[in-house]
């Protein structure tokens, strides 16, 4: 990894938690002692945003798992990045593989929600991944590259965009991809950034690694040239989250 690239721990805790549960996790990590030079963001479900933001110290971030594309509207069930800010949280996690197959997002829209989160002045964590059958049948570039296309193209200021490459083959499944895998993956996304987007934007954006990252396998992933850190599931609801942070 780059001097350049500030190592980053995501916690996404998807659809988890409530106050009593939430309010452990926030003690356990403002008690831990976690490395300073590691960036950490942590996504509660939206209805715990601002209760997380007000457990958490400034130096953890808080992050949306997901918001629209406009600022407001008739969207039964939906938030905006403007409700993101207006909670003090920086952050949202777009395009999740979840999003994609359970909730059928396309590219497109995900594309749109990009333009729209960076245009409010809200950092992105979007994500890119095969499925399995992709995998077997040598497709992981080809979706990756499909998918991050659409996101880049609506990307001015990469400053505030933090990449995750996530083989939905691996999310939940405690299947995780070798660290050589891992590697390699990361390594064909930077380059695809250096062609198509600019030599310094694949320089210093950060690309994650998520999928059944324990605290078991972290050190040997963070280890990888190109891995810059780490979107952490089920883990990140657990102590162990903590090892995973101080990886590095």
């Amino acid at each position: 990894m780059s001097n350049q690239r500030k190592f980053f721990v995501g916690g996404n805790w998807k659809m988890n938690g409530d106050k009593d549960e939430l309010t452990k996790i926030c003690n356990s990590l403002m008690n831990a002692k976690l490395h300073e030079t590691t960036e950490v963001v942590v996504a509660p479900p939206s209805i715990y945003l601002d209760f997380v933001r007000q457990k958490l110290p400034a130096k953890i971030g808080v992050s949306a798992q997901n918001c629209y594309k406009i600022p407001k509207g008739a969207f039964t069930g939906e938030i905006s990045p403007a409700m993101i800010k207006d909670n003090m949280c920086d952050w949202v996690i777009l395009g999740h593989s979840e999003r994609r197959h359970v909730f059928g997002e396309s590219d497109h829209l995900i594309g749109e929600k990009v333009k729209h989160a960076l245009e409010s002045g809200i950092s992105i964590i979007p994500c890119i991944g095969e499925k399995l059958d992709e995998r077997e049948s040598n497709k992981t570039n080809e979706v990756c590259f499909r998918q991050l296309k659409e996101i880049a193209a609506n990307i001015k200021d990469w400053t505030r965009v933090v990449v995750a490459y996530e083989p939905v083959w691996a999310i939940g499944t405690g299947k995780t991809a070798s660290p050589a895998q891992a590697q390699e993956v990361h390594k064909c996304v930077r380059d695809w950034l250096k062609t198509n987007v600019s030599e310094e934007v694949a320089k210093s954006t950060r690309i994650l690694y998520g999928g059944s990252v324990t605290s078991g396998n972290c050190k040997e992933l963070a280890s990888q040239p190109d891995v810059d850190g780490f979107l952490v599931g089920g883990a990140s609801l657990k102590p162990e989250f903590i090892d995973i942070i101080n990886a590095k």
